[in-house]
């Protein structure tokens, strides 16, 4: 045995630094270990560098709004896209090293390039290594997925983990799943002159569960570039081209960008020696509230877990699991209000209790449309929808699903607001500037009190002064 320590923490990604930053709180022993590269999925893969490809799409699609606004010469732009990849890789170069200077630059042999493997639930095999730790975090995050039968032409799929490192994009391609990122890529690349073909085998997009909005979020971006929707894909590979059927419908692309779900990486740990029970997925089954594998010295936080594949839940993940990893005995946590938001445009966010969660009989949802929304009339991004939900027995705010421009603000509000069980009155007593986005949140409300018993006769927006 070579080492011995207080925490040992097997991954570095956004979950493990996390944890990291609790593990230091109480102590000095402890070991980070990091198979493959340094630097976040967010960083390097994902929130970051989409985003960044996202921004750059939305300012060369504004073009085609300047003959309405009297802007001449629209039709003289254009889109360099290798100068444009560069950009964004130079983006994600920038939120990579920032990642790495605040986290792992600095560290010494507490750093350990490897895969970690359990040989004993105290006792990891690192290289030519052996660590045996009181407590263990597993923070090994997650890879996209690829279907073993797609697996002959991997090579020339894009997830992800490929489109960033581009010289240039293909002339076409066919994007299979329409999640948040087959949403957020698909409608990114077909803006700067992408012949994009957007497929998914269910009848939703973007994480959608409210049918009204789900069908807001189709009519629209449908109007960019095609969406099959509802049939499994079928992919043949042929002289260097993919041909792509769903039922009836056909299409020949260059690339496939593939986002049909992420793999947790659990399979070099050798779980096997823990007997622990694993679910379908095979990801040991653990405490939500306090990330511990049963009553074994182990926690696991982040993507691994595939409970809510989000940067700010593994962020949160990693804190829990990093501080009962240095407790006598774990302390449960309360999760906060559950918020998604994809940044296609218009966005798409979710907050609070999902469709399927909600009690319909007892719940009352009220709703606007965007597109007279003075505000978003203005910007030339009227299109969408915001859906509230309430309990209609007193009021308390459940949940939202917008389709709106903004929505990744809006999303908050109701999410900060729902972590402290307002109520529609309670919201409509809060101030609404003219003209705002915000209005047509203060709009849904009102639809909203509509629906609910009150009695008082006074103004729903007045607060009285008590002395």
């Amino acid at each position: 045995m070579n080492n011995e320590v207080d925490v040992a923490i097997i991954g570095a990604g956004t979950a493990g630094l996390f944890a990291l930053s609790q593990v230091r709180k109480a102590t000095d022993s402890y070991v980070l270990i990091n198979g493959g590269e340094l630097g976040t999925t967010c960083a390097r893969v994902g929130c970051m560098p989409s985003k960044a490809a996202i921004q750059v799409a939305e300012d060369f699609q504004r073009r085609k709004l300047f003959d309405r606004q009297g802007i001449g010469g629209a039709d003289k732009l254009s889109m360099d896209i290798p100068a444009a990849l560069e950009h964004v890789q130079d983006l994600r170069d920038v939120f990579v090293d920032k990642v790495l200077s605040s986290s792992t630059d600095e560290m010494g042999d507490e750093l350990i390039a490897g895969y970690a493997a359990f040989l004993e639930p105290n006792l990891l095999a690192v290289n030519d290594e052996k660590i045996r730790a009181k407590k263990i975090i597993i923070a090994t995050g997650s890879r996209p997925y690829i279907p073993l039968a797609w697996q002959g032409f991997r090579d020339r799929i894009f997830t992800t983990d490929e489109i960033f490192e581009q010289d240039d994009l293909p002339g076409s391609l066919a994007v299979i799943g329409l999640g948040v990122i087959g949403l957020e890529m698909g409608q990114a690349l077909s803006r700067v002159g992408v012949n994009v073909t957007g497929i998914d085998k269910q009848y939703h997009i973007g994480g959608l569960q409210d049918p009204v909005a789900n069908e807001q979020a189709i009519d629209i971006l449908r109007k960019e570039f095609p969406l099959w929707l509802g049939t499994e894909p079928v992919v043949k590979e042929h002289a260097g081209k993919f041909h792509v059927t769903c039922g009836e419908q056909a299409a020949t692309v260059d690339r496939l960008f593939v986002s049909i779900g992420r793999v947790p990486n659990l399979e070099r740990l050798g779980l096997e020696t823990l007997g622990v029970e694993l679910d379908e997925r095979g990801i040991p089954r653990f405490n939500p509230h306090t990330l511990q594998l049963g009553e074994l010295p182990i926690f696991i936080a982040g993507d691994v877990t595939g409970h809510r594949p989000l940067l700010h839940e593994a962020a949160e993940e990693g804190r829990i699991a990093g501080f009962n990893a240095v407790q006598d005995s774990p302390v449960e946590f309360r999760r906060r209000t559950p918020l998604t938001i994809v940044f296609s445009e218009p966005n798409i966010a979710t907050v609070g209790a999902s469709w399927s969660e909600l009690e319909h009989d007892a719940v009352a949802i009220g709703e606007v449309k965007i597109g007279l929304v003075g505000r978003a009339l203005i910007m030339g991004k009227n299109r969408g929808i915001l859906r509230l939900y309430a309990n209609k027995s007193n009021g308390r705010i459940l949940g939202a699903t917008m389709v709106m421009p903004k929505g990744e603000n809006i999303a908050h509000l109701l999410g900060w607001a729902i972590e402290q069980d307002l109520t529609v009155w309670d919201l409509l007593k809060m101030p609404f500037y003219h003209p705002t986005i915000e209005e047509a949140l203060q709009a849904a409300l009102y639809d909203l009190a509509g629906k609910l018993e009150r009695s008082s006769p006074e103004p729903v927006e007045l607060r009285r002064l008590n002395r």
